[in-house]
């Protein structure tokens, strides 16, 4: 099955054609490089080595777009990528660490990332983060990977850790050719916050506030998707794709309980891959809670697989 267009020129990638039959049975051969030409019926594609191979549409019998190879991004890095796609409005840095402050919404916006060391000592560093929020009457919170030393530098002094999640990366081209035969027709994107939107997401309740869309917002390339009720037009799926460069990070895929098991999310999922796609990401992320076993189904079957865990920790000490 084609899966290319003339609208793939200038991508990597893969094209199996017959060849002229010279016996009984047909005989073939692929061609993998850049489709860089493809008029009237005929691809040019130039491979690695610098050679040029000209197919005839009609010879093609299966065709993919290859991604460019992957490097893997080291916990820290992808942790920094998944901060700007969710972007508090009050930020700070104390050596590699990323102070964060969103009036409250969320943990991820209102915690103090760690990426790395603070270039000062442990616990002058602790001393600065818990003034810091304190000037702004939110409690302490860090976000941190496991085994990270300043982790266990918070476990030793008595900070509880809470919401374990694991982060998870796959290939975009994977979770496509799984979702290829989804039909995402109902599904509609908009590129800024709409208020049908927000009504779904669960951790907005009320009207949301500057601070709250300001996170929800997030930087340009966020795309949002919902699916409305036929019957009375309110949403009842949303999800959320932030695109920055090769990387698209997944979020707020919601199902309202009444609408679930038939298929919608898989909808969601299929458009916002084939949008982050055209937009040039390769690498699909998302972070998912550990015990939300429904969730982790749906991505293991998209081909997303664990590439590090984080948790919380929060200040032992409440803050009068």
């Amino acid at each position: 099955m084609k899966r290319i267009t003339p609208q793939d020129v200038g991508r990597r990638v893969s094209v199996r054609r017959e060849l002229p039959r010279e016996g009984p049975r047909p005989a073939y051969t692929d061609v993998v490089g850049e489709l860089v030409d493809w008029t009237e019926g005929v691809l040019t594609i130039t491979r690695k080595d610098g050679s040029v191979a000209r197919v005839a549409e009609a010879s093609i019998v299966a065709a993919k777009v290859v991604p460019p190879p992957v490097q893997r991004l080291s916990p820290a890095r992808l942790q920094d990528v998944a901060s700007r796609s969710w972007p508090a409005p009050d930020l700070a840095t104390l050596g590699e660490w990323l102070l964060r402050a969103a009036d409250g919404f969320t943990r991820r916006a209102n915690s103090t990332l760690v990426l790395g060391e603070p270039a000062v000592p442990f616990e002058e560093a602790l001393d600065r983060v818990n003034a810091w929020y304190a000037e702004r009457g939110l409690p302490t919170l860090f976000q941190i990977a496991h085994d990270d030393p300043f982790d266990r530098f918070l476990a030793a002094a008595g900070w509880p850790a809470e919401g374990d999640a694991i982060m998870r990366t796959g290939r975009l081209v994977r979770a496509a050719d799984v979702l290829h035969d989804v039909d995402g027709s109902a599904v509609r994107i908009d590129e800024r916050l709409t208020d049908g939107w927000l009504a779904l997401y669960h951790h907005v309740a009320g009207p949301a506030g500057a601070a709250e869309r300001h996170v929800l917002q997030g930087p340009p390339g966020t795309l949002f998707a919902s699916v409305s009720d036929p019957a009375g037009g309110d949403p009842v799926a949303i999800g959320r794709v932030c695109v920055q460069g090769r990387y698209a990070g997944f979020a707020a895929l919601e199902v309202d309980p009444a609408h679930r098991r038939h298929g919608i999310a898989r909808a969601i999922m299929r458009v916002l891959t084939d949008r982050a796609l055209e937009r040039g990401a390769v690498t699909g992320w998302l972070q998912v809670e550990s015990d939300n076993e429904p969730a982790r189904a749906l991505y293991d079957a998209l081909g997303f697989t664990d590439h590090h865990r984080y948790h919380y920790r929060r200040s032992p000490v409440a803050r009068p």
